[in-house]
């Protein structure tokens, strides 16, 4: 599914986020930046050691990786040019969708700073984390349509979901917002 909202194309496909064109994809991180499972794990391995390596010189420089921000590394031999480190919440922690939102908004926020069209998102937090899909998606959609709206930086943001089951949630709640917004669009003032 793909639309375009203003000069932006939203688009969600059951994809290898490592696969992606994207100027940066975005890995579920944690703290530490150690890649050893999950998305991040494959991230690792498809792009080499170099991954791993700008990591680990990021947190020896700059501490860990507080939830609801990110780090920026090279994306060694990934097409991507950039790999985005987000640390999402996990689940029971409290604030779950604040710091799911803040961690989507702390991504798109570092693409405008690094001057990238393009970004691609997994489905943050949802695997050992244990967020909800369909929690995730409403925070992670909302975050990006919102950001969307009020700026013009990035002209693609592509949301890969690793199954169908996914992709429909993602699909479903896309739907929901996009009907939200038009019926607000049309509403008497």
């Amino acid at each position: 599914m793909k639309r375009t909202l203003g000069e932006t194309v939203i688009e969600l496909a059951v994809r290898d986020i490592t696969e992606s064109d994207t100027d940066a994809i975005v890995n579920a991180a944690n703290s530490r930046l150690s890649h050893g499972g999950g998305v991040a794990a494959a991230i690792a391995l498809k792009g080499g050691p170099t991954i791993q390596e700008e990591s680990d010189l990021w947190v020896t420089v700059r501490g860990t990786v507080p939830t609801g921000s990110c780090a920026i590394t090279g994306a060694g031999k990934l097409a991507a040019r950039y790999v985005i480190h987000t640390v999402g919440p996990r689940m029971g922690e409290g604030d779950e969708d604040i710091k799911l939102r803040l961690a989507t908004l702390s991504c798109l926020e570092t693409a405008e700073k690094h001057n990238l069209k393009s970004i691609a998102f997994p489905a943050v937090s949802t695997g050992v984390f244990g967020v909800p899909m369909e929690r995730c998606a409403a925070a992670m959609l909302g975050t990006v349509l919102e950001f969307v709206r009020s700026r013009r930086s990035i002209s693609r943001v592509v949301f890969c979901l690793i199954n169908r089951a996914d992709y429909q949630v993602f699909e479903r709640r896309f739907r929901e917002f996009l009907e939200a917004s038009e019926a607000d669009a049309w509403r008497p003032d």
